[in-house]
């Protein structure tokens, strides 16, 4: 049996490796290179991030604002739009009151100028006492202006004399009314007007409607030595006429 002497020293043969140290060196060398290859890189790419967001935001902002510039045109060119409509709406309104006045005018001529041709042409035909017409106008207290207009060419140079009054028919409440001279007048003991003239007159007042009532005919009557005479016109409000002159 071998004794083994623990006073001998203990050797180990190792074997030198240059190449391990060699290859560790440059794995550690390319590891460094890929890292701050890789930090390059990453910074590159912020970079170029950042820049393109500058580049949008820029272009955004320029955008907003060449919005915003379009837009202001656009609302101011729409105010004047609307400025311009209203005031071609108002002058349209004025020349449609207008021709609307002159119109009327131009048919109370044409009826003055028929309305004297009957009564002095020489080639008008010949009548006894009439109701030439009946017209009304809102006044501004609430009452209704009236002028009717009586004429008669064949008695020349006598005198032609009565009483005038008229009624107003129409709907109240949905039913057919009669508004009698009275009511008109607001007194159940109203005298009929008075006329005299030799050729024509004009017989003015005023009269009251209730507020519930809607006109619809004007039946005048005429009392006299002549008789009675009645005429219904269909009540028309208009400006009144009154350039005419008794005679």
């Amino acid at each position: 049996m071998a004794i083994q002497n623990k006073d001998l020293p203990r050797f180990s043969i190792v074997t030198d490796k240059p190449f391990i140290k060699k290859a560790l060196l440059i794995s550690a060398t390319l590891w460094l290179l890929l890292c701050i290859a890789f930090i390059w890189l990453f910074i590159q790419s912020t970079e170029s991030n950042t820049y393109k967001l500058r580049t949008s935001l820029a272009a955004s902002q320029a955008s907003e604002q060449q919005t915003v510039s379009e837009l202001k045109v656009m609302k101011q060119e729409l105010a004047n739009s609307k400025r311009s409509e209203f005031i071609s709406r108002a002058a349209n309104n004025q020349i449609q009151i207008a021709l609307a006045e002159k119109d009327e005018q131009i048919a109370g001529l044409k009826a003055d100028l028929d309305f004297y041709e009957r009564l002095v042409g020489s080639s008008g035909r010949r009548h006894g006492l009439i109701v030439h017409n009946a017209e009304f106008a809102k006044a501004s207290d609430g009452a209704w202006q009236y002028a009717v207009t009586l004429t008669q060419n064949i008695n020349r140079g006598g005198i032609t004399s009565g009483q005038m009054r008229f009624d107003v028919d129409g709907v109240s409440d949905g039913k057919l009314k009669t508004i009698s001279w009275n009511a008109l007048l607001q007194n159940p003991n109203a005298a009929s007007q008075a006329f005299s003239f030799r050729y024509f007159q004009l017989m003015q007042g005023s009269v009251m409607l209730p507020s519930n009532f809607t006109p619809q005919y004007v039946r005048v009557t005429l009392k006299g030595a002549f008789g009675t005479i009645d005429k219904v016109f269909n009540w028309q409000p208009k400006q009144l006429n009154t350039t005419i002159i008794n005679n």
